[in-house]
């Protein structure tokens, strides 16, 4: 009978400095998209060879946490080995099969939502209605999209359900990379924000059904609105 192989007993230092850069990562000690210390500055600082540092890099590289850039130094690109996995798979998805993911996701959310969201959640849902509502009279469509992912962010963990907090976590960054902007007019921005009102409202009367309705015409406005690619002449 085959013997199954024992655990190594301890880990190469490499190995161990993979994990404990890659726990800094995650703690944001380094926040995604700063640039990370030069080699000599953390040679010193860790006390390692710069073979050791390097293989413990070019892992992190390979994970998907840092980015080289050539003659620029090496810049964090992700918090964790999920998101950056998502990230590239979300990319490389149909923008159709993205909506369809992020539909399943917020609507279930929502209705959850509903049933046990607490004051202080309700309030902060409200006052990021007010946040974006403000960022769209301002016409400030950077501002408005990066309210209205804390928002649906905050919608998840008012369901209060840890994996999927933590899923949605990695995912809504992928989401956001992958749908990129829309076009922002007046009437989409309106009925944009009127179907958030719907949706507060509904999770402030623990209307669970009402949520969900009102989460997945959210993401039906966003696919309704969104550019259309001209046909081909050979097609016309």
């Amino acid at each position: 009978m085959k013997r199954i192989s024992a655990p190594r007993r301890s880990a190469s230092l490499s190995a161990q400095l993979v994990d404990s850069l890659r726990s800094h990562i995650e703690s944001g000690g380094w926040p995604v998209g700063t640039r990370i210390p030069p080699e000599q500055a953390l040679i010193e600082e860790l006390g390692v060879g710069r073979s050791t540092l390097r293989e413990a890099i070019g892992a992190l590289v390979h994970l998907g946490l840092l980015e080289p850039r050539a003659g620029d130094g090496t810049y964090v690109r992700s918090s964790s080995e999920l998101q950056s996995v998502m990230v590239r798979r979300a990319s490389s998805a149909q923008r159709d099969n993205v909506l369809e993911l992020r539909t399943v996701l917020e609507e279930y959310a929502s209705g959850t939502a509903a049933l046990r969201r607490s004051e202080s959640q309700l309030r902060q849902l409200r006052e990021l209605l007010a946040d974006a509502d403000a960022a769209c009279a301002g016409e400030d469509t950077s501002a408005a999209t990066s309210v209205d992912a804390l928002f649906h962010r905050a919608v998840v963990r008012a369901s209060g359900n840890d994996l999927l907090i933590e899923v949605y976590d990695h995912l809504g960054t992928a989401l956001t990379s992958s749908l990129g902007g829309l076009p922002w007019d007046a009437a989409h921005a309106e009925e944009h924000a009127r179907l958030h009102r719907r949706l507060v409202d509904a999770i402030e009367s623990r209307e669970q059904g009402g949520a969900r309705d009102a989460a997945a015409a959210i993401v039906q406005l966003t696919r309704d609105h969104e550019p259309r690619t001209p046909p081909a002449a050979e097609d016309r």
